[in-house]
């Protein structure tokens, strides 16, 4: 069922209005993994919860409690629980999305002030951090409820809302909160939820929009090497003294190659060989290495066969070091060797595999290869947080209501995708629930999320907002 005509044509002259709110929200830093922007998450939600309140949504926000970080004890941001529409004739669906987002310095590489968003008129770019993940997303189903309302016009399904502040840091605290609310029962917010839809994750290329059905896990690590009892001299100890910085390169660079293989024995082994029904899936994808390059920024694909890369992406799992803690990094010289290192890392789980499973191999390998170093600094392996891996069926009808409204507003059919990224929460919402998850993107491949000059162009937000609309109408008339 097609959305009504007066709702896009609302949603076309209501443009520029929606970009000013999408840049009201991008200049709240709600970076949840710095415990200096704590306060500015939560102020996030609450301007969130403000927004929602304004457009007739009711709302709860629920208290996460504490957690340590970087040496303190902070408030979690609240996780805001809110409900539109009660009648037992229509479908209920509830969305989630994110407010934090990443770390993000004009230092860092970025060409304009990343909390303050630029609209380039000339590639009708939306340039600013959050812009694509995962505030614009959210924004886009603010501005499908915002239509209907100022139009008069009854929704066409229930609806229900679980968004977080903390999904860049580990989504502490949700899962509880989630499986709390379904306890309830009748009298939980949750009750009478037929289907979910997450829309933060991306398309795989710039031409063809995608309905995503499976997620990698992560586990994430970090290698910590202490020895001197505080920073040294390298002129007065150098080759004198076991460097930490030294074991942990050492270590690090034992854990995968340059052709992207995981060096832990028994992790790759974990996953099952492809068939050749799968293979034909990957053949068939609109995507070529000249995607994934362009959207990387250079010529680095680690093939040129189209079906390797996206298996490596999709049905694979993949270790990436991502950053030293403690280390020397800014302008200039410093002599110095670090008394306390902490190398970050992370892999990317598929089918099978668990974080629970991947733990004990990280640990049995780095404590072997740690000692053949024979160094006299001491080593910990930190496991900082993690996520399973999920797979839904695409035959459901949510999946179905998501294709027609996607072949409605763009005219093409989508890529089935399963997406190289981890959103921990999916699997909990189809365990908890027990029903499908859809993940419906709105942004390109080469949005930059979690990058420098990240984007979200200005047709994706705004035919991006047609496609949600739709999506609701089409899950309304679904059988």
């Amino acid at each position: 069922m097609p959305a009504p005509a007066s709702f896009t044509n609302y949603i076309d002259t209501h443009a520029d209005a929606f970009i000013k709110r999408l840049g009201d929200a991008v200049a709240i830093q709600s970076i949840s993994s710095d415990a200096r922007r704590r306060q500015d998450v939560i102020v996030m939600g609450n301007w969130l919860n403000g927004q929602l309140n304004e457009l007739g949504i009711e709302t709860k926000l629920v208290d996460l409690g504490t957690h340590e970080m970087q040496g303190q004890t902070l408030q979690l941001p609240p996780a805001i629980i809110g409900r539109l529409g009660s009648d037992p004739a229509k479908k209920t669906v509830l969305i989630y999305g994110h407010y934090d987002v990443q770390p993000a310095l004009k230092s860092d590489g970025w060409k304009t002030d990343p909390f303050t968003l630029v609209v380039d008129e000339d590639s009708g770019r939306l340039i600013g951090r959050g812009s694509t993940d995962d505030k614009g997303p959210i924004l886009g189903w603010l501005n499908v409820i915002e239509a209907h309302k100022n139009l008069g016009i009854a929704m066409p399904v229930n609806v229900r809302f679980c968004f977080e502040g903390m999904e860049e840091n580990g989504s502490e605290g949700l899962d509880e909160c989630i499986q709390e609310e379904v306890k309830k029962g009748k009298d939980g917010w949750f009750d009478g939820v037929d289907c979910v839809c997450i829309s933060d994750n991306y398309w795989l290329n710039t031409r063809t929009p995608a309905l995503t059905y499976g997620l990698r896990g992560i586990a994430y690590f970090s290698i910590n090497i202490t020895g001197p009892g505080q920073d040294l001299h390298s002129g007065l100890f150098g080759r004198t003294v076991h460097e930490p910085m030294t074991d942990l390169i050492k270590l690090m660079s034992k854990l995968v190659d340059n052709n992207g293989d995981i060096l832990i024995p028994g992790i790759d082994d974990m996953v099952p060989p492809h068939d050749e029904e799968e293979l034909k899936l990957y053949r068939k994808m609109d995507y070529t290495t000249d995607d994934i390059e362009e959207a990387a920024g250079g010529k680095v694909a680690l093939s040129s066969d189209k079906t390797t890369v996206l298996m490596g992406r999709m049905r694979l799992p993949s270790l990436s070091l991502h950053g030293i803690q403690g280390a020397f990094s800014d302008v200039g010289c410093k002599t110095v060797i670090p008394a306390k290192i902490g190398g970050k890392f992370s892999i990317r789980l598929v089918p099978p595999q668990t974080p629970e499973k991947v733990i004990p191999l990280v640990n049995t390998y780095l404590k072997a290869e740690f000692a053949k170093l024979n160094s006299k600094n001491k080593m910990e392996i930190e496991y900082l947080h993690g996520g399973k891996p999920w797979v839904a069926d695409v035959r459901h009808w949510n999946f179905e209501a998501a294709k027609k409204a996607i072949e409605a507003v763009y005219k093409k059919t989508p890529d089935y995708t399963r997406e190289g990224g981890s959103i921990p929460v999916t699997l909990t919402f189809a365990e908890s629930l027990g029903v499908n998850v859809l993940l419906l993107p709105m942004g390109r491949a080469d949005d930059g999320a979690h990058s420098t000059n990240e984007k979200l162009d200005r047709s994706n937000f705004i035919e991006g907002t047609k496609v949600l609309g739709t999506y609701l109408y089409e899950v309304g008339a679904a059988a």
